[in-house]
């Protein structure tokens, strides 16, 4: 597999940046060698994006022929799904069960968006003269630069690459220094696929070095990415000095809200899931448990009950539940993130401490209850991004609704309850952009992603996922023209 930088077609070393070992999270092993690019490498791939997008060489490919191209794309990841799968493990300590979901998911996207290219060419406007056409068109932003975060890595890159293709853009995908080697494999895929020179881009490294001319250089038309949001708003503030269009999705703080007459079983099960799937490192993790009062005792025992069973262990350990963070800092920055919680006055329940023992040599944090918290606490506040849950309560639906709504974020939550009227109700109160009900976690390519507040703007699936990558343009035609009189001739 290459380890180089791909600009312009080719695959080639850093000019002006280094190299960086990626290690497997899990155990230390090591999985590559990479090069990494320079803020001079970057500008290079931006300017060969822009050399593409301006000589037509994919915005005059037509729109379905460009959907084709997405299709064998993802004929192409599903057969070589497993691999993929295998390499995006090593880089993110991840399950490789977990993996090869995701890989699924990404093939899907593929095609999702293969399919839908072309479909909305624009319509007519009625001008109210037969003398006039008038008609709303739509075409590609220009040049994008893809960020995207080391979680997700394939997956968040192919919610951007496939939108951006379908409607006729050249990107930089930027993918996370820690985690590149399937942002790698892509580029081989769209490479042999048939992608003309140029259109597709990939640098390697830190944000602060590869990705700084990405928000900022003149030639870039939009940049999209997903992360955290201290990096996020100086991402806005650099894409504003040029008014670049941004879609920003940078996490949230999410609720899962469980009513007394929901599903006991079923809820506590989602509770689990919502807050310890790949050790928490989910955007949308349920790391708020707001339970109703009258049953907040019973269901959290037997959350700690279930939580300390779970089987921590590498990627192709059969007998693992969930795996390690993605590295040593990570881990400090959530070890911190609970003591800091248990000083404000938040009792630990369970977990609150590393993996030992066969664990040691990997990054692993024990899942871990937070209750007796209070809505000001810093573990309330604050993304922990790991396997942290706190516990706040309520005792009636207003209350639910005020808790839940308690956050800078709104990217995701969950309502839990048998009463049909109840979960309409609040989950059409709750201010984050994807709703649950008696559910956490699934999500459709078809339907929207996006937040509320701070965490983001933008849409990054759907119809509208693909609007994110386009421009609307007004085409008013005058079939008869004549001289106005509006002023006299002289």
């Amino acid at each position: 597999m290459p380890s180089t930088l791909f600009i312009d077609g080719t695959w080639g070393p850093a000019e002006a940046g280094g190299t960086r070992e990626i290690r497997c999270p899990a155990d230390g092993s090591l999985v590559g060698v990479v090069d990494e690019a320079g803020e001079a490498d970057a500008v290079r791939a931006i300017r060969a994006a822009r050399a593409s997008f301006d000589s037509g060489v994919w915005t005059s490919v037509p729109a379905p022929e460009r959907g084709d191209l997405l299709l064998r794309v993802a004929g192409a990841l599903r057969d070589r799904a497993e691999e993929f799968a295998e390499v995006e493990s090593r880089d993110t300590g991840k399950r490789i069960v977990e993996s090869r979901i995701d890989m699924d998911d990404i093939a899907a996207c593929f095609a999702y968006f293969g399919k839908l290219a072309g479909q909305d060419a624009g319509r007519i406007v009625d001008a109210g003269s037969a003398d006039v056409v008038s008609q709303i068109v739509y075409e590609p932003v220009g040049v994008c630069t893809l960020i995207t975060p080391w979680n997700y890595p394939l997956l968040q890159a192919a919610w951007k690459i496939a939108p951006a293709l379908a409607a006729g853009n050249s990107f930089v995908l930027k993918p996370a220094e820690l985690t590149p080697h399937t942002a790698i494999l892509m580029m081989r895929v769209l490479e042999e696929a048939g992608l003309p020179a140029g259109v597709a881009n990939l640098v390697l490294g830190a944000g602060a070095t590869a990705g700084a001319p990405l928000s900022t250089h003149e030639d870039v038309d939009m940049v999209s990415f997903t992360g955290g949001l201290v990096t996020g708003r100086l991402i806005a503030a650099n894409a504003a000095a040029t008014v670049k269009k941004v879609a920003l999705e940078l996490g949230g703080k999410n609720p899962n809200v469980v009513f007394a007459d929901a599903d006991f079983d079923a809820a506590v099960d989602n509770a689990l899931n919502a807050a310890f799937v790949h050790s928490g490192q989910v955007c949308s993790a349920g790391a708020r448990l707001v339970v109703e009062e009258s049953i907040a005792e019973r269901f959290v025992d037997e959350l700690v009950r279930r939580a300390e069973r779970i089987r921590l262990g590498g990627p192709f350990d059969d007998d693992a539940e969930t795996g390690p963070l993605i590295s040593a800092a990570h881990r400090d920055k959530v070890t911190a993130y609970v003591q800091a919680g248990i000083d404000e006055g938040a009792r630990l329940r369970t977990g609150g401490r590393w993996g030992e023992g066969d664990l040691a040599d990997g990054y692993y944090y024990l899942p871990t209850v937070l209750d007796r918290v209070e809505r000001g606490m810093s573990v309330v506040r604050d993304e922990a991004f790991g396997p942290v849950v706190t516990v706040e309560t309520f005792r009636t639906e207003d209350e639910a609704v005020a808790t839940a709504n308690d956050t800078v974020y709104g990217l995701a939550g969950a309502v839990w309850s048998q009463d049909a009227g109840r979960v309409q109700r609040v989950a059409r109160r709750l201010r984050h952009g994807t709703i649950w009900i008696n559910d956490f976690h699934p999500y459709l390519p078809q339907a929207e992603w996006g937040g509320f507040k701070q965490s983001g703007f933008g849409r990054e699936l759907g119809p509208t996922g693909l609007a994110e990558y386009q421009e609307a343009k007004h085409i008013y035609q005058n079939l008869s023209p004549a001289v106005t009189g509006w002023f006299p001739q002289h």
